[in-house]
């Protein structure tokens, strides 16, 4: 009996389902870095190195479903998506966990202490940064429906109010991301300058995870507005 495919089941549904099922994975990606920088302010680093593995087992997981998928992606779809608008969302989806390992890898190579009055804003951002992933993966989990209905209607009015949410979720974290790295810079005096050049990168990623969670939400936006 030949082994069974679990992508080429998910296809047999919807050709859909496995671009949910990478967002779903990589938004866990995200959400583990919410974790990882408590353990960081608890200043346990056994916790983040743990988290750090977590976090590359995923990234693999994603990277597994994301491979498979472009394998298995019909160089044409009878349905109104163009197959090149889909493997674009896909990349920019990766990049997320992408992004999220980065950062794991960066505060388990490099010890990163946080001043006490950084503590609160860097969580803040960090989990803000984080609520705009989670929304991204709730507008990829309607494009069965945003399909079904061809992009059009109700549905389709429903994701472009999610991705006005997203885009407001994104300016929250740039404004956070402002605010924290003045902190930083008032602490240029008393720490070691190479220390606040990590730390000004690391803000930068952090960031980057709204960022790209935002181009997912315009993305389809786009194909929505066609």
């Amino acid at each position: 009996m030949a082994g069974s495919n679990p992508i080429a089941s998910l296809f047999g549904r919807s050709p859909f389902k496995p671009m949910q099922e990478h967002m779903r994975t990589v938004n866990k990606c995200a959400i583990e870095v919410v974790k990882l920088f408590e353990a960081l302010c608890d200043d346990d680093q056994d916790k983040v190195q743990a988290i750090q593995l977590k976090i590359t087992e995923l990234e693999n997981e994603a990277d597994t479903i994301k491979n498979q998928l472009r394998a298995h992606l019909p160089k044409s779809l009878f349905m109104p998506v163009d197959r090149r608008d889909l493997l674009e969302v896909l990349d920019l989806q990766d990049t997320i966990a992408d992004t999220a390992q980065d950062i794991a890898g960066l505060l388990v190579e490099r010890k990163m202490v946080v001043p006490d009055d950084m503590r609160e804003p860097l969580l803040s951002m960090v989990r803000r940064c984080v609520d705009a992933c989670d929304m991204a993966c709730k507008i990829i989990e309607r494009l069965d429906e945003l399909v079904e209905t061809g992009f059009r209607g109700p549905e389709s009015e429903a994701v472009l109010e999610m991705v006005e949410e997203l885009n407001k979720i994104e300016s929250d974290t740039d404004r956070m991301g402002l605010v924290l790295k003045r902190k930083l810079f008032a602490h240029e005096d008393d720490m070691n300058p190479v220390s606040v050049v990590f730390w000004h990168e690391l803000i930068n990623m952090v960031g980057e995870l709204a960022d790209y969670a935002e181009k997912v939400g315009n993305r389809l936006r786009l194909l929505v507005a066609r």
